[in-house]
């Protein structure tokens, strides 16, 4: 569960990224997350232990230097023990944002879950801190994280599994390298056993900012999706409703279906305009408290 907000408090951004995030030409990405965890200010802590790459630390320490934060530290975890050193949770309880690398997320949730580190990860993200990750490192800040589960765009029982995320939210079940990896299906799986959530499926170098008020903006690349859709049953079956598929071409990053139209699936495409032949709006962003998505035109 995530923690609570203090009273008075603003929860920090949750930011999860589709993997291969642009990291040296158009870094927009990165650039925004150091932004939001304080520009020049920023204090990042690295967390590369999804990785079993000895250079994926150092190589975002560089990146996120690079970009203009005030300090960056790279901060693997080899054991549980490593989870309760007072040295790991000062420098931890120090940091303006928190960032998760790719690789494989049942290792961070392994190695993390249940332990200080987590706990101590939740409590600041709800005292203000940014927190975000890409790839794995996107699929565990999630309440319900998917471990593993099967290619294909079919709704299949037990194609999917699903195992406890860092639970910096339960709002969301989120996949990455969505549509490079052809994972509709398990993400459509994954609601279905979780009805109550939302699932965003998101593309390579695109990314969802969460924010303190539960709305979210899209940043991607000129050739990116986001898929999201609001799992709704039926209130005698409890069974989910079945996707309605639409013929959008996905051209830029931008697209959505607002849930008033739509109630049942709303997908991100890249279709200028699409907000206009919706509900007339055109915001470039969704609040998910009050079921509305527009899009920037």
């Amino acid at each position: 569960m995530p923690s609570i907000v203090p009273e008075g408090g603003t929860r920090g951004w949750i930011i999860p990224i589709g993997g291969a995030e642009n990291k040296e030409n158009d870094r927009h990405i990165l650039e925004r997350f150091v932004r939001v965890s304080g520009g020049r200010d920023a204090d990042i802590v690295v967390i590369p232990t999804a990785s079993r790459l000895t250079e994926t630390g150092p190589r975002y320490e560089k990146l996120f230097r690079d970009i203009g934060a005030a300090r960056v530290t790279s901060m693997d975890f080899d054991t549980r023990r490593d989870c309760h050193e007072p040295g790991r949770l000062e420098r931890l309880e120090a940091a303006t944002g928190i960032f998760f690398t790719g690789g494989n997320q049942l290792r961070i949730s392994t190695l993390l879950g249940g332990t200080p580190v987590a706990k101590l990860i939740r409590v600041r993200n709800a005292n203000g801190v940014t927190v975000g990750g890409t790839s794995a490192g996107a699929s565990i800040l999630s309440e319900h994280m998917i471990a593993f589960g099967d290619e294909g765009s079919s709704v299949i029982s037990g194609s999917v599994r699903l195992a406890p995320g860092l639970g910096l939210t339960n709002r969301f079940i989120i996949d990455q390298h969505f549509r490079q990896r052809d994972r509709l299906g398990r993400l459509l799986t994954a609601l279905a056993y979780n009805p109550f959530a939302v699932g965003i499926g998101l593309d390579e170098d695109t990314a969802a900012f969460i924010g303190p008020d539960e709305t979210v903006e899209v940043e991607a690349s000129a050739h990116s999706e986001i898929g999201y859709r609001r799992s709704t049953a039926d209130s005698t079956s409890r069974t989910p409703m079945a996707p309605t598929k639409r013929d959008w071409s996905s051209k830029s990053a931008t697209g959505a279906v607002c849930e008033r139209c739509m109630a049942s699936i709303t997908v991100f495409s890249e279709v200028p305009g699409l907000a206009q032949n919706t509900c007339g709006a055109s915001s470039g962003s969704f609040s998910t408290s009050s079921h509305e998505v527009h899009t920037q035109g």
